[in-house]
């Protein structure tokens, strides 16, 4: 297994990244918290997959072992659904030295993570991912959120788990449109970090995508760059944080407006992404070339080429509540070149008008 030792400033905690290793989560969880309950929360879709592995190696590893499973889907990341797991939790006696373990993709984790953050003020949280973008991003760094009315992510807090534990097999039970989504998370930290990671997706996106081709060393990889970023600024105190933002003003946006139900995450992102690429060449030089071989590099990861079905006044309208904006609007982050990202560019209105028009006539 590959082990990235994330150190944040309110906890450190292992990220180990293997291949056929799920069974060996319950002994990786005592020697960091040992004994207590474990309460498991995944989606129906998850549950007849790996539920059951997940309780036999809790429960091999001493852990009382109950579970919770909630319908799949964006629209299950809410406060209403939060509450039925705040019940769930109480009527089982969780208390602080207990552990939820968040078992599927970023949704659960979100919701698992926003649940475990704030019940009692704080339980024990595991992430174990088991899509492509929950290991490469959403199950590291300590964000956990439910989305409000149009807004992604508009509730939530700061949480850092005790565990992530990624077991790359679970990828091979993806449908291959989860998987081309996670590949915009992937793309992303190419685009931000360059070299080597850079050459590696490159490669990735040369030949068909597929769980066989994702490697332990690609997933560490964007794991170790995104804790680097997240130890520097955890809580987005110093704007730092903000870079991983890359691709995502414009892809949220997106995902409101369609009411987060035509496209996934990482499909809008992907789109945000080649968003964040034309601006770049107008507002930070980023060359003809590298735009290029960015807009490349997510054709061949097969993502989304155009907008579509979506209004693009309504996008620029979500640009504006995001979450991110301050008094003088969004600042984007952009690259003056590959591997070179800069924070808090403004666009004016017209442009991002512009841009979104030619994600749709593109």
């Amino acid at each position: 297994m590959r082990r990235i030792l994330a150190t944040m400033p309110s906890r450190a905690y292992d990220v180990l990244v293997g291949r056929g290793c799920l069974a060996g989560l319950g002994s990786a969880l005592t020697r960091r918290c040992p004994g207590g309950k474990t309460v498991v929360c995944c989606d129906e879709n998850v549950a007849p997959l790996y539920l059951e592995q997940a309780r036999a190696s809790l429960n091999a590893g001493g852990y009382e072992v109950s579970h919770i499973v909630i319908p799949a889907g964006e629209s299950q990341k809410n406060l209403a659904r939060a509450e039925e797991l705040y019940g769930v939790l109480y009527d089982r006696g969780i208390r602080r030295g207990d552990t939820m373990v968040a078992l599927g993709g970023g949704v659960i984790g979100d919701l698992a993570g926003f649940v475990a953050a704030t019940f009692q003020r704080g339980v024990r949280l595991v992430q174990v991912p088991t899509t492509l973008l929950a290991q490469v991003d959403a199950a590291v760094g300590g964000k956990v959120a439910v989305d409000f009315r149009a807004g992604k992510n508009y509730v939530g807090t700061f949480y850092q788990p005790w565990l992530v534990y990624a077991d790359l097999a679970t990828l091979e039970t993806l449908p291959a449109r989860e998987l081309h989504s996670g590949a915009a998370e992937v793309a992303k930290y190419a685009l931000l970090g360059g070299g080597e990671l850079l050459d590696r997706v490159g490669r990735l996106a040369g030949g068909p995508l597929s769980a066989a081709r994702v490697s332990q060393e690609l997933v560490a990889g964007c794991v170790a760059q995104k804790v680097a970023v997240v130890a520097a600024d955890e809580r987005e105190e110093t704007g730092a944080r903000a870079v991983l933002n890359l691709g995502h003003t414009v892809g949220h946006a997106i995902e409101g407006a369609t009411s987060f139900s035509r496209y996934t995450h990482g499909e809008a992102v992907g789109l945000g992404l080649r968003a964040s690429l034309w601006l770049s060449r107008r507002l930070c030089g980023l060359s003809a070339r590298e735009e290029a071989r960015a807009q490349a590099l997510l054709d061949g990861l097969g993502l989304p080429q155009r907008l579509e079905a979506v209004p693009g006044e309504a996008v620029c309208d979500l640009t504006r509540l995001d979450k991110k904006s301050g008094r003088h609007g969004v600042g984007y982050v952009l690259l003056d070149a590959l591997g070179s990202p800069r924070l808090d560019v403004r666009v004016r209105p017209e442009l991002e008008r512009e841009v979104i028009e030619w994600l749709v006539k593109r």
